[in-house]
């Protein structure tokens, strides 16, 4: 029988059951916030609460002195779609008969916020003097625009010339297994609109037009052939993909007088958004067409090579798994991305990321466990001498 009440489960897993019930579609918040300011609260966690337009977010901290480490994750999660689609309600939490914790958010990424809270509940009882400063950057606009979230956030922690040495991003990042992988980066992002114009006229006499889908035909090409970089250690090599193409008024006798473009660059540090931005609009100039571009920087790419952070992230997996993982740069964008900007140090370390925004969300129960295990044994080794212990 599935487990539905969290009275007999670890800390952990209560949690996640509490938060978890909270339909938290992006932006909404729907408590989850204040749960956690609550226990964090009671740990002698400074609170700042950040509200940026819609979306609710805080900064915690605790400790006065010494270097920071982080703990950024969201509590809004994508919309569940039809709950009929569904084997379980999606904001009604339960483990079944595998053992998995089931519902929206359980690996994206609630259980995650779980396990770190419980992570430093043990860690402050155990070293209530600690060295160093523990800190929390909570949003509820991850899944959703991200622009009044942890991009707010960080802006206003740089105009106070707040530090953040380190900070571990509660992400899905493991694959196969619990701690398999630790994102230690990600690519950046740049996105265009393209807008070629032409010259609308009738099929049946092409001379007395200009059709941009035929001239923009060579410079696409040329864009999608283009090499822009062969990447390096931690990235592959930049990749430039169209999305969409939008021309035509619908009629088959119509050639249409634009034709947009929407493209993408997921992009390594070998090239610089300004370098992308340059280099293809000089491909397009050597075609001759009449256009413009909209340009949106999603984000620069960023990069934790190597450093404190990394290893104690890889002796605290090493600790609870027995594994050593693996670095990786691969998949989308994090917030991770705005973090970095502050110089602090930054990976993602969560869960299995195998049915994230997917109907059945579910995370294994006892990873979580294991999860928070991670986490305490990343701060004993970053914020103490004492051997790695959990």
């Amino acid at each position: 029988m599935p487990i539905t009440e969290p009275a007999s489960l670890s800390p952990t897993l209560k949690l996640a059951f509490e938060l978890l019930r909270r339909a938290s579609v992006t932006p909404d918040d729907e408590g989850c916030q204040d749960l956690m300011i609550e226990r964090l609260t009671a740990l002698g966690f400074h609170i700042e609460q950040l509200p940026f337009g819609d979306v609710k977010n805080f900064w915690a901290v605790r400790g006065h002195h010494g270097p920071v480490l982080a703990f950024a994750g969201h509590t809004d999660v994508v919309p569940s779609g039809p709950h009929t689609n569904w084997e379980f309600p999606p904001f009604e939490p339960c483990i079944d008969d595998q053992g998995m914790l089931c519902g929206r958010g359980a690996a994206d990424m609630k259980g995650s916020l779980a396990a770190m809270l419980t992570a430093v509940e043990r860690f402050v009882a155990r070293y209530p003097d600690h060295d160093g400063r523990i800190a929390f950057l909570i949003t509820s606009d991850e899944e959703g625009p991200a622009i009044d979230g942890t991009r707010a956030v960080v802006e206003h922690l740089r105009e106070r010339n707040d530090r953040l040495d380190y900070c571990i991003v509660g992400e899905p990042s493991s694959t196969a297994r619990l701690g398999d992988v630790i994102k230690n980066g990600r690519r950046g992002s740049l996105g265009g609109v393209l807008h070629i114009k032409g010259i609308q006229g009738h099929v049946a006499y092409p001379h007395l037009a200009r059709n941009p889908i035929h001239q923009a035909m060579p410079a696409l090409d040329a864009l999608v052939n283009e090499h822009w970089d062969a990447g390096n250690d931690f990235f592959p090599a930049t990749s430039f993909q169209i999305s969409n193409l939008r021309a035509g008024t619908g009629a088959t006798n119509v050639i249409p007088g634009d034709v947009e473009v929407v493209f993408n660059f997921r992009y390594s540090t070998e090239v610089t958004h300004d370098e992308l931005k340059s280099r293809t609009e000089a491909i397009l100039d050597q075609h001759g067409l009449e256009y413009h571009i909209d340009w949106t920087l999603n984000g620069e790419p960023f990069l934790t090579a190597e450093g404190e952070l990394v290893e104690a992230a890889i002796r605290g997996v090493e600790a609870v798994t027995g594994e050593r993982p693996a670095l990786s740069t691969s998949g989308g964008t994090s917030d991770g991305r705005f973090i970095a900007t502050l110089g602090a140090q930054v990976v993602e370390l969560g869960p299995l990321n195998d049915t994230i925004h997917k109907v059945n969300e579910r995370v294994r129960a006892s990873d979580l466990d294991a999860l928070s295990r991670i986490y305490e044994a990343t701060l004993q080794a970053l914020l103490t001498t004492d051997e790695v212990s959990v």
